[in-house]
């Protein structure tokens, strides 16, 4: 079928909107008609050529619509389910899979990175030349081809257009909180960075009861929505040291420190301000060439330095569940959108992003 996407040629090029062309189906795959995907800081890194990838190439990975065929095998989805695109592919066959860490599957991550679905295929083409997928997905289009394991069925009263942001952002800041450091009810949570995963942390650190929550960044509007989110202190990191902050607001140290930007000198940050016993968990992703340097006598304090992938979301069983939250109305996905865009103003978006003084932005597509 002809579709229409947003395809990158060149970094620091903008998108370019045009027809192309998708197979249909193949094997345990399926056809999904897009309503909503989110865009998120992972998109921009490809753009900005931060990060190395196959091009030309459709990027978007929180995507969700509706399911419209699916392809021999396929037994868990049916035409018309509502489903969510999540950016951790899975083969279901590793030993990371089998013992229930797919967000880990190193089959999954290779396929990825290589611009391919998870069977190693392409299924977007333009005449000859074939375009590549992000994170198995490509959700920046019309419709999309991918693996039943990325397309996780919800209910189907839940808006796509903010349960979409499970996909990715909102997963990994959520399930960062809950799965990953396990925070527990009455704790102090200290969050560094308050785009759209930490933002999301702040989320998921209301969900389970935390009692002092502080979020940390450097744009007033971000942290005006922290404190809308339900973050109890902010710091300004602009104007001040936010070590210190942060442990003359906990007193003397907080039980969890979340890293949402990517930077080492911010997990630095991080490690200093959790108390003993406490634990530091990265979640946002630092250069490959860049080292952190903690001082290893603080680890017989009990102190913990802990990394995160996809907020160690297993995605058929916490997805529904995030989403039950929210229509519960305990997981506000909605206050982390800031505005719609169709798929032609979707460089628009970018540009917004960019300037990183806005909420999360979300792609509509017609019905």
């Amino acid at each position: 079928m002809i579709i229409r996407a947003a395809v990158l040629y060149e970094p620091h090029h903008p998108l370019v909107i045009e027809d192309l062309e998708l197979d249909a189906p193949g094997p345990n795959e399926v056809q999904v008609r897009m309503v909503a995907t989110g865009v998120c800081q992972t998109d921009l890194h490809p753009i900005e050529g931060h990060l190395r990838w196959p091009l030309p190439a459709v990027l978007g990975h929180e995507g969700a619509g509706v399911v419209e065929t699916v392809g021999s095998g396929v037994n868990s989805l049916l035409p018309g389910d509502h489903v969510v695109l999540i950016v951790s592919p899975s083969c279901g066959e590793c030993i990371y899979c089998e013992s229930g860490r797919p967000y880990l599957c190193s089959v999954g991550a290779k396929s990825a990175f290589n611009g391919t679905l998870i069977s190693g295929v392409k299924r977007l083409h333009k005449n000859e030349e074939y375009i590549n997928h992000f994170f198995c997905q490509s959700s920046f289009a019309e419709h999309a081809i991918v693996d039943e394991r990325n397309a996780i069925k919800v209910r189907s009263d839940a808006p796509l257009d903010s349960v979409c942001l499970l996909g990715c952002g909102t997963m990994t800041g959520v399930g960062g909180v809950v799965n990953t450091a396990k925070v527990e009810p009455g704790s102090s949570v200290a969050v560094f960075g308050c785009g759209g995963v930490g933002q999301s942390a702040i989320l998921g650190a209301v969900l389970v009861g935390a009692s002092t929550i502080i979020g940390i960044d450097i744009h007033d509007l971000k942290l005006a929505s922290a404190l809308n989110l339900g973050a109890t202190d902010i710091i300004n990191a602009t104007d001040t040291d936010p070590v210190d902050a942060v442990r003359e607001i906990s007193g003397g140290g907080v039980d969890y420190a979340f890293e949402a930007i990517g930077s080492t000198k911010v997990m630095e940050q991080a490690w200093s301000v959790i108390k003993a016993g406490g634990k530091a968990v990265i979640l946002g992703a630092a250069a490959p060439d860049e080292f952190l340097r903690i001082d290893p006598y603080e680890l017989l304090a009990g102190k913990v330095l802990m990394g995160s992938s996809c907020g160690s979301v297993v995605p058929k069983r916490d997805i529904p569940r995030f989403v039950d939250l929210y229509m519960r109305g305990r997981l506000p996905l909605d206050k982390l959108v800031g505005r719609h865009y169709s798929l032609e103003q979707i460089n628009d978006a970018f540009s917004e992003l960019k300037r990183g003084k806005s909420n999360r932005s979300v792609i509509s597509f017609s019905s």
